[in-house]
This record gives structure tokens, C-alpha cells and sequence, in this order.
């Protein structure tokens, strides 16, 4: 998981994103940037504005000057890359587009407004094409200013990085330890064939099974596992697991462990499209595994429990320092 798109995608929709305001949306609206699923294409759908596209289309621009989109990201965070994907657009889509960022509270109204940073610079494009841009800027973001020059169409945009949540809603609460949006992240599994395990830490409730996380079928000894790594250091009161939509691939069991061993929870039945709690007492703990028994899929994933005080520094520390 070296390769920057297996990072979260700080800006979509599922995780609360929402794109504030464009320079124009004459044929395709802007909020189509962030929608979760691929862009998809049906030739001749023309519609009183022309052909239709699963993306943001400007009009053909005749005075000087380029297009802009912002994106409130749905997690702050800090970002370590941007897809600019034109799927579908091969004759209409800009030739350069470029990424700012900023860290605000609110919403940035004026994109001419201080405190924008470059993160993307200028760069060409090419048509029905997914372009991936690795960033390099260790500080904390909020906001993506999307720039196209001069005019055109962009089907999505991915901005993929670490969550950085805020330490005051979190410390001296009783908070899920293992919700992305809390800062938790799966660092390895044994098998992600039809879905990610990241999908189990997602917020809400999954509208259909493929909003979890589920492995191929098993053939050989063993069984499938999940590693997650927690928000922070914490102690765990409440397990949670949900198979939910999943009535015939759910596992057959559920276990977890921490990293020396220690058993959190033991081997336990689990029943099809159904969520389950569980009262645990364990020690401190920084990352729990996650073991199904044999394969299969979950839903959700929530580890209800407390910052230890060393988790709470931590996160406080780290919010200061990116925030700069």
C-alpha cells in the first residue's frame, strides 16, 4: 500500500466533502467532481444542454482568464496526492490544470483570497485520462482550490491523504478508535479481491455490501485478516461489528487480537446481515487485528473506548504542528 491512492480520499463525498462554488457549471454541474463511483459515459444522451457527462463541464470561455472549482475536503488531513481524472472528456477537456490548498475554518468564498498554497503546479492534460500528481507538503489542509485554463471538462478529482482530526473533540471522550475520521487507517490485509478493508472504518451506515470490506473466497488453509491502526493509544470498551447487507458471504467468525498477542476478542459467532456488540475490557492498545473465520466480509468495524493520556499528547502535538 506504498502507491499514495490507496490513501483515503480526503475530498469525497462518502467522507462529507462538498464542492462550495465554481466559476461556471454551464453544462455539467460541479458537485459531480467528488462523486464516489467511477465517471460513466452513455454516447448520444443529449440534454438541452448537450451531451451529457459524470463530471464538472465549463462553457467555452472567449474572454481572459481560467476556471475554478472549491472543494471543501470531508476530513482534514494532510495531503500527499491528486487524481485529475477527464474520463469521457476527449474533445472538450483543458489542456492545463493546477491544485492550491489552504487550511480554513468555514468556507473560503473569495478563491483570490490569501493564504492558498500550491500544491499541483501547472500541468498539461490529456483527454479521458486519470492523472496522478504526488504532493509534497507536510502541513495540515482543509480546502482544495481546483484551477483548468482555459475552459473544459474534468470528470473527477481524488485528493488522497493522511486524516488529521481535531484533538478537541476527541480527547477526555468516549470516541471510535478505529473511525478514519478519528485518524484510524488498515495498514495490511491478507485480501481486498472485491473491496477495500479502509471501507469498514468509513462513517455512516454502508448502503450495500460493496461499502464494506469483503475477500475473495478461501480455497486454501487459514483464514483472512485486517490490521488497523488506531486513531491513537487507547483502551477499548465496546467492539462493533456489523455485517450488514452481507447475507451470504458474512464470515462465520470474528476475532481480535493486539500486536503481543493478546486476545481482545475471542473466536466468536457471527451472525449474516446483523450488527453485533461486544463488551471488552482491554489493555492499552495502538493497533488491533482483525481475523474472520475464513473469509467473507465485513460491513463496519467501530472500537468504542478512551484515549490513553500518551494518545491524547500525541494527537495534540501533531494538530499544533501541522497547523502552521
Amino acid at each position: 500500500m506504498s502507491d499514495f491512492t490507496s490513501l483515503p480520499d480526503l475530498a469525497a463525498r462518502t467522507l462529507g466533502g462538498s464542492v462550495t462554488a465554481a466559476s461556471d457549471e454551464s453544462f455539467e454541474e460541479k458537485e459531480n467532481l467528488i462523486n464516489p463511483w467511477p465517471p460513466a459515459f452513455r454516447p448520444a444522451t443529449f440534454g438541452p444542454k448537450g451531451q451529457e457527462y459524470d463530471g464538472w463541464e465549463t462553457r467555452r470561455r472567449r474572454e481572459p482568464g481560467h476556471d475554478w472549482a472549491l472543494i471543501r475536503l470531508g476530513l482534514p488531513g494532510v495531503i500527499r496526492g491528486v487524481v485529475i481524472d477527464t474520463a469521457w472528456f476527449k474533445g472538450n477537456y483543458p489542456p492545463h490544470a493546477s491544485v492550491e490548498a489552504r487550511a480554513a475554518d468555514g468556507n473560503p468564498g473569495d478563491p483570490s483570497g490569501a493564504g492558498w498554497v500550491e500544491i499541483v503546479p501547472k500541468s498539461p492534460l490529456r483527454g479521458d485520462t486519470a492523472h496522478a500528481f504526488p504532493v509534497d507538503a507536510e502541513r495540515l489542509f482543509t480546502h482544495v482550490r481546483l484551477n483548468m485554463f482555459p475552459d473544459g471538462g474534468i470528470a473527477r478529482i481524488r485528493v488522497h491523504g493522511d486524516v488529521v482530526p481535531d484533538p478537541a473533540f476527541l480527547t477526555g471522550m468516549t470516541v471510535d478508535l478505529a473511525a478514519l475520521e478519528n485518524g484510524a487507517r488498515v495498514l495490511d490485509c491478507s485480501d481486498m479481491f472485491y473491496s477495500s478493508p479502509d471501507n469498514m472504518l468509513f462513517p455512516g451506515l454502508p448502503r450495500n455490501q460493496a461499502e464494506g470490506w469483503e475477500t475473495a473466497r478461501r480455497r486454501a488453509p487459514g483464514n483472512e485478516w485486517a490490521l488497523v491502526r488506531l486513531a491513537a493509544p487507547g483502551t477499548i470498551r465496546v467492539a462493533e461489528i456489523d455485517t450488514t447487507h452481507l447475507k451470504f458471504n458474512a464470515p462465520a467468525e470474528v476475532s481480535l487480537t493486539a500486536p503481543d498477542g493478546t486476545v481482545l476478542l475471542p473466536r466468536t459467532r457471527l451472525q449474516p446481515d446483523a450488527r453485533h456488540r461486544f463488551r471488552v475490557e482491554t489493555p492499552e492498545v495502538s493497533h488491533v487485528r482483525v481475523d474472520i473465520h475464513p473469509d467473507g466480509g465485513l460491513a463496519r468495524l467501530r472500537l468504542w473506548g478512551h484515549l490513553s493520556a500518551e494518545g491524547e499528547r500525541r494527537l495534540t502535538e501533531r494538530h499544533r504542528d501541522l497547523l502552521r
